[in-house]
């Protein structure tokens, strides 16, 4: 014998979850330019800027970039002195990225590569770029805003 009730509260709360755990990897970003960044000695990114320390910003090589696993951030440097962030976390299938060279953030998992200036695709399967991540740089410290 089946209660309606609780078929009905076994199903909505089946469904709650299953929605909860899908997502779209790029829901925090509405519009790619959510970014934040400043050169070194600007007052752009004052004292008040708070925000957990990433890096120096000699700790990111010119041309290149570093990965931070436990924030899913990358930062990058495509020019010197010119600091840009974004999510670690592949637009194609969530992994997360695993290292920076020849100008790209290279996902593992399926050959994905974004370009380090704007983390746009230049190589599939990914179709979308990485999100925009905020950063502010002072001094030689480069912080999460």
């Amino acid at each position: 014998m089946t209660y309606p009730s609780a078929r009905r509260t076994v199903l909505a709360t089946g469904a709650a979850a299953l929605l909860t755990g899908c997502s779209n990897y790029d829901d925090n970003n509405d519009s790619g330019s959510s970014q934040e960044a400043s050169s070194p000695g600007s007052s752009k990114a004052g004292a008040s800027a708070g925000g957990e320390e990433l890096a120096r910003t000699t700790d990111i090589p010119v041309g290149g970039g570093k990965i931070f696993k436990d924030q899913k951030i990358v930062v990058t440097q495509p020019g010197k002195g010119e600091f840009k962030a974004f999510s670690a976390v592949c637009t194609h299938a969530g992994c997360t990225v695993g290292s920076v060279s020849d100008g790209t953030i290279n996902c593992p998992c399926h050959g994905s590569k974004y370009r380090i200036a704007d983390a746009s695709v230049a190589h599939g399967p990914a179709t979308r770029p990485l999100p925009a991540e905020k950063i502010t740089v002072e001094g030689n410290s480069i912080r999460q805003a």
